[in-house]
């Protein structure tokens, strides 16, 4: 019975170990990031920044602590079992913890990434040279949806507000399926049909939705991955929980020198 459990408990702290790598380089990829929705809010809220190092963190000392769970379990080794039991009990609580206040706050960070989005917007330039614009066009582009609630958001904009020609940002204009969909049109175009008096959003080539409408049609689309991915983690992390103390019960006397030296 202990041959199995110390069997079982070394391949869930291998899971917990690929668990810190995967929380590791999602939060490495949060800071590499510069083409889509996560980007956009980086450039303008460092409370975002400040979530990537966390997990990175979290991530490394998830990777540390399944491989001391491995030591531990191998050689019987109570001390790191204990801590390997502590660190992972920690950890679970931290993660139930941002689930709770990501829940909680999700109205506020919707509002958030709305005044964001309208930022953008408004000062948008001609050339779109910044790396939020850059940012932006690729989501519009990539996700197909125009302005955050509609297209009408463009409106806004100075240099769409004045004009007298029909005149629509690029990388909201509709594409065809052959054409390259990797290329993404940067500034403002014209309509060489136009024969409108003024700039009017009813006019412009572009798709009808906002993006925050698609970003919620995804999310509700994919609800039932994210919550099992979530539920997944946790019930390996429990796993763990249990046959750390399991095998504690079971070791009574640990010896020292069974622990590799490096």
């Amino acid at each position: 019975c202990v041959c199995e459990c110390v069997c079982v408990s070394v391949y869930v702290s291998v899971c917990v170990s690929i668990l810190g790598a995967v929380i590791l380089g999602f939060g490495v990829w949060i800071l590499a990031d510069k083409s889509s929705f996560i980007s956009v809010l980086q450039t303008s809220s460092s409370s975002l920044q400040v979530g990537a190092y966390v997990f990175i963190g979290v991530g490394a000392i998830t990777m540390l602590m399944g491989f001391l769970g491995c030591i531990g379990a191998v050689n019987e080794v109570r001390c790191l079992l204990g801590l390997y039991f502590v660190f992972l009990l920690l950890i679970l609580i931290a993660q139930v913890t941002v689930g709770v206040l990501f829940y909680f706050n999700a109205d506020k960070l919707k509002q958030e990434m709305g005044n964001t989005v309208m930022d953008i917007i408004q000062n948008y330039s001609v050339n779109a040279s910044s790396s939020r614009e850059e940012a932006w066009d690729y989501v519009q582009a990539q996700v197909k949806c125009c302005g955050w609630v509609s297209p009408s958001n463009w409106t806004r904009n100075p240099v769409l507000k004045n004009s007298t020609k029909t005149t629509y940002p690029c990388s909201c204009e509709k594409t065809k399926e052959e054409d390259n969909q990797l290329i993404v049109k940067k500034g403002f175009c014209e309509s060489d049909n136009s024969t409108a008096s003024e700039n009017s959003p009813e006019d412009w080539p572009v798709h009808p939705e906002g993006c925050m409408e698609k970003a919620q049609a995804w999310l509700q689309e994919n609800f039932g991955i994210l919550l099992g991915v979530c539920a997944g983690v946790a019930v390996i992390e429990l796993l763990g929980l249990f046959l750390s103390i399991c095998l504690c019960r079971y070791i009574h006397s640990e010896d020292y020198s069974k622990v590799p030296k490096y």
